[in-house]
């Protein structure tokens, strides 16, 4: 029956199978063209691996040998007269070129696999080939990502990439050599994201000229850190394309940054502000009587700002938001977001102690909102959870459906409590399947089998994380 199906309706269906990488490698062992199409999807972006996961090594033994595999035999004997031997994964002739199916590139994913699997003084040979093949053997690339680093004892020579002309996605340090980024520039003008790391002394000349020419630039990512370089240089180019960027994500740990021309990309959708180590700008107070009429998302997620400002800011600008993450306590802001964010789906701030009726507000006056994440620390502090859960239940409205707590403490809340917070759950009409994500939170058994109880009866659905996996998305 699998081979019935026509090419076209076979590759359509597989693409969607394409964050599944589990089904699409048993996929590979059904004929030869679902082993074509699954490869091909699955080495669209082969270099895209959790490095922290426990068997990261061995995936980046599987791929190093699989490339070495795949080098021209030209490379191969230059291996080989350096007396360089590296294992692959059969004798053979591979059945497919490998590498032409990749779309996505990142040098330094390349060096960190080639360091950590040989940890030897001729990485440097072997990681120059197979950088060589992949630039020669990609004739359409999606993203690029090359951060060049100073202090590494690997010289990477990229005179050009042939493949760049349909990059839409880059990713690159400051630093790199201006000869690389003005011929980037000649041949790439369609790019729609580019995210910029200011490292080392130097900007580079080419940068300006490779931001100016593009086309389509929608998403902007600027990032100064460990350096006491500014931004500035590049502003006038980022400038032009202040009509076109819908997304802009700052990072920076130093308070020097400048923020004023933040103002004139008026179709913003979405906003990162990230500067910690303390930092407080004043020059935000420039953009709180800035409008952003499409602004949906704002997340700040260091106490950088002066809370008045945002205050400002929010009462111009909270219409349309729909999701707010800001790491702050203050009541105030608690009071704005009640009162100019009606539309409001996803949100986390921190509230004190004594600010429960204001999530209440929150819950009444913000009808759409569908997940909240609450800070439980220090119970002088921050509220108590048992009121939180009863207010959950009683205030939130219909489309709510996921509580996140946050904790560095050991419950306070007893299994008598959740069995209550988990009845009003269930007998709430419309009846909706609650996610119940617990992060840092170490409950007790007599808690946990609670939890389990209804989990099983299909009321909620519960995870338990060392981490919040939206800390991370803070930068998508």
């Amino acid at each position: 029956m699998a081979c019935q199906l026509p090419t076209e309706c076979l590759n359509e269906i597989l693409e969607y199978l394409e964050g599944d990488k589990l089904t699409l490698h048993s996929c590979l062992l059904v004929n030869r063209l679902w082993c074509k199409i699954a490869v091909r999807i699955l080495w669209r972006n082969i270099l895209d691996y959790n490095c922290y996961q426990p068997r990261s090594l061995r995936i980046k033994s599987s791929i190093l040998s699989t490339l070495i595999a795949n080098l021209p035999i030209e490379s191969k004997n230059l291996l080989h007269k350096n007396e360089i031997f590296i294992s692959t994964p059969t004798l053979n002739s591979l059945l497919f070129n490998y590498v032409e199916f990749c779309k996505v590139l990142s040098i330094n994913k390349i060096i960190s696999i080639v360091e950590d699997v040989l940890s030897n003084d001729r990485n440097n040979l072997v990681t120059n080939e197979i950088i060589k093949m992949f630039i020669n053997e990609i004739s359409s690339l999606e993203k690029f990502t090359y951060y060049y680093d100073y202090y590494s004892h690997i010289n990477i020579s990229i005179p050009y990439v042939p493949g760049a002309r349909d990059l839409s996605e880059l990713c690159c340090s400051s630093n790199l050599p201006s000869s690389f980024l003005f011929q980037l520039s000649q041949t790439c003008h369609n790019l729609q994201s580019i995210s910029i790391s200011f490292e080392g002394k130097n900007v580079s000349n080419g940068l300006n000229e490779l931001i100016s020419s593009q086309n389509k630039l929608k998403n902007l990512t600027l990032s100064t850190y460990r350096y006491r370089i500014s931004w500035a240089i590049i502003i006038p180019a980022v400038i032009k394309h202040s009509k076109t960027i819908t997304k802009l994500q700052l990072y920076g740990d130093y308070g020097d940054l400048p923020l004023s021309f933040v103002s004139l990309f008026t179709n913003l959708q979405k906003c990162i502000f990230s500067f910690d180590n303390g930092v407080i700008l004043e020059d935000f107070k420039k953009l709180q009587n800035a409008n952003f009429l499409k602004l949906e998302i704002l997340k700040i997620p260091h106490q950088c700002f002066k809370p008045e400002y945002i205050i400002k800011f929010l009462e111009n600008n909270g219409k349309n938001l729909k999701i707010f993450y800001m790491l702050e306590m203050n009541k105030a802001l608690s009071l704005t977001i009640a009162k100019f964010c009606p539309n409001i789906r996803k949100l986390f701030i921190v509230f004190n102690n004594d600010e429960i009726d204001i999530l209440k507000a929150i819950f009444i006056n913000c009808k759409y909102l569908e997940s909240i994440k609450i800070w439980f620390g220090n119970r002088n502090l921050y509220l108590k959870k048992k009121e939180v859960l009863d207010t959950v239940v009683n205030y939130s409205q219909s489309n709510f459906h996921k509580l996140k707590i946050h904790s560095d403490l050991n419950s306070d809340v007893t299994p008598k409590d959740w069995e209550s917070f988990f009845i009003g759950w269930k007998n709430r009409t419309p009846k909706k399947l609650l996610f119940l994500i617990f992060i840092n939170i170490f409950e007790n058994d007599e808690n946990l089998k609670i939890i389990e109880k209804y989990q099983n009866l299909g009321i909620i659905k519960f995870w338990c994380k060392d981490i919040d996996d939206s800390d991370y998305v803070l930068y998508n």
